[in-house]
Order: C-alpha cells, then structure tokens, then sequence
C-alpha cells in the first residue's frame, strides 16, 4: 500500500458528521469544533432557535444530551457555558465523531494509548489465566478475519478492534469488562488512525497470534509481553501520523 496515498487519506479517517442530520450532532460538532468556545456563555435559547431554525423543545432536548455528554453546562440563572475540553466525555462515541479531524489537535489518542498500555497488558494475563475454549475460539477467529483482511482496511480495522474486545472480556474482570465497552469507541478510532500509515499488517498478526498461543498454552508471562508490543507497535505507528500532522499544519 502506497504511504503517500495513505498520508493523503489521513484528514478522512475520522470523518465529520453531515450538517443537518440532526440538531444534537450539529449542535455536538459547533461545540467541539470552537464555534462557541469553551468556558464562555453559549446564545440563550431564543437565539439558538433563530440560528438553527428549529422549535425552543427541540433546543432544549438537544442542550439536555450535550449536557449529559459534559459539553456544557447549565444553570437557570446564568444560562448555559460550554465546559473545558477536560470535562468533555472523550471515551463517547459522539464526542469522538463530533470532534472530527480537530482530534489530533488534542492528547486524546495518546491518553487512549496510555490507557491500553497499563489495562491490555493486565487484561491478557488475566485473560491467559481465566478465558474459556469459546473465548480463545472467538479470538482464533477474529485472528483469522484479520489475516484474510490485510489488503482491505475496514474489515482488518473491525477484525483487530473485535480481537480487544473480546480479549478484555476474556479477563473476566468485571471492570475490564465494562471497560471493554466504555472504550470500544476511542479504541476503534485509535485503530483506525494508526492503520492508516502501518507499512504492513504482518508484524500486528505475527504479534496477534503469538498471543492467542500464550492463551492456549495459558502462559500469562507470554500474553503480557504479547500484549505490550502490540501496543508499542501502536505507539510508533500514532507517532508518525502526529508527526506528519504537525508537519503538515
């Protein structure tokens, strides 16, 4: 795969929701993306109906969902403020989409990263400890979907993303296991972006299946290593493409 034609496709990774789907994603995306900035007051709602040309329930339905996605805040004297970034859910899919091609502007892929490395590793030890034959199974099989998929980007990236989570279900540790759901989105979206520039997927399944053996042979030692250089093969790949983006602006 060509890097030059992947450098160019790095702006559509993360894609901008379309305008006009619905008021809370172009509400959600004005916010992320700087239109009403952040720690200042937002228009009242009589201003934000005539913007947006939609209904006062419409506008306060929507502020409720940005509000529990901690964009904003409200108080009923002072009216609604937009939050710091920091109080912004960012493992939320919609914040994710919401921010668009702005998230490398942001340390959240390298907080996503630095998350991984200190929960996956564990997870995989525990998981070579703990998982059962279906589980190992689901694993072969995700491994399988990716080695099939290493001339088509979206099926490995779906391949690759199944694998993890099924490997912190695996853990069977509760808390790994909602993490498992909670961090579904911002790790897809780290996958998706690191893949884009990877010179090749056979290094990422050599190192997949050495740890599904360690499963097998229910070695944890194995797993965590496994584990920790994948990872680290994710950090060289998110260092290239900040780098390119830094470059490049």
């Amino acid at each position: 795969m060509d890097r030059e034609k992947k450098n160019t496709n790095l702006e559509e990774v993360i894609k901008r929701p379309r305008v006009g789907r619905s008021m809370v994603n172009t509400l959600g995306q004005d916010i992320c993306t700087g239109v009403f900035p952040e720690r200042l007051p937002m228009p009242n709602e009589s201003e934000l109906c005539e913007r947006y040309s939609v209904s006062r329930t419409v506008i306060r339905e929507t502020l409720n969902v940005v509000e529990s996605k901690g964009l904003v805040s409200r108080k009923s004297r002072s009216g609604t403020k937009v939050n710091p970034q920091s109080d912004w859910c960012i493992l939320d899919e919609k914040v994710i989409e919401w921010l668009g091609p702005l998230i490398y502007e942001t340390n959240i892929l390298k907080s996503v990263l630095e998350a991984r490395c200190v929960i996956e590793p564990a997870a995989a030890r525990m998981a070579a400890e703990r998982a059962n034959l279906q589980q190992i199974a689901d694993l072969e099989n995700s491994l399988k979907a990716m080695s099939q998929a290493k001339n088509n980007l979206r099926q490995f990236n779906k391949a690759d993303l199944d694998f993890h989570y099924i490997l912190l279900s695996a853990s069977h540790n509760r808390v790994f296991q909602e993490l498992a759901s909670s961090f579904q989105a911002a790790i897809k979206c780290e996958i998706e972006v690191t893949s884009m520039v990877a010179d090749s997927f056979d290094e990422a399944i050599t190192l997949h299946t050495t740890l599904v053996e360690a499963l097998r042979v229910r070695n944890g030692d194995m797993a965590h290593t496994a584990m920790l250089q994948i990872l680290e093969l994710a950090a060289h790949d998110l260092a290239v493409v900040l780098r390119y983006k830094n470059e490049c602006d």
